[in-house]
């Protein structure tokens, strides 16, 4: 007879304890925000994008400028360097190599600045998309707001109340207040 009860308790038990998690998530609300797309499709980061591109616009035609130069010097070497004397030729490569270097320091150096710049908007669009998530989760009582998973319920999917939200929001006037 105790063979038989451990042979019934032992499946009652193990369905008791699997039903406590299920019980559990039944009563957690969990919510899902994809961070990839906030910062893709939201209105503060095209804001961002747009301010970037106003920010570097004449340093990048700056380098179009250097870099179109540096394309007519090989052009005329290459074009002349046959009628040209050892010394002018020689001149010529020396003035092209040191430009191909300025035009690759000032590249590099333009493209740290502007992945610098880059990462300091998007911590400040991430810090006003976390600010709405922790007041979207707490107007509505969730338990826990996950950002990036491997599959996600689209039912508890948040991203578009997030996007609507910071959307919402007035961007601050950049122009100062005229009296």
């Amino acid at each position: 007879m105790t063979m038989h009860l451990r042979y019934l308790l032992v499946p009652a038990a193990a369905l008791l304890l699997a039903g406590v998690p299920a019980l559990a998530a039944a009563q957690s609300k969990i919510g899902f925000v994809n961070t990839e797309r906030i910062l893709r499709d939201s209105a503060p980061a095209a804001r961002a994008t747009k301010r970037l591109e106003a920010e570097f616009a004449k340093k990048q035609q700056d380098l179009r400028q250097l870099a179109d130069q540096l394309k007519r010097l090989q052009d005329d070497l290459q074009r002349n360097a046959v009628t040209m004397s050892d010394a002018q030729r020689q001149e010529k490569e020396r003035q092209f190599n040191e430009m191909s270097r300025e035009l690759q320091r000032r590249d590099r150096d333009f493209r740290d600045e502007v992945n610098q710049r880059r990462n300091e908007e998007m911590a400040q669009l991430l810090d006003q998309a976390n600010r709405v998530i922790r007041q979207i989760a707490e107007s509505e009582n969730f338990d826990a707001i996950l950002q990036d998973g491997v599959y996600v319920n689209p039912r508890v999917d948040i991203t578009d109340k997030v996007i609507k939200a910071l959307d919402s929001i007035k961007p601050p006037d950049s122009k100062p207040a005229t009296r």
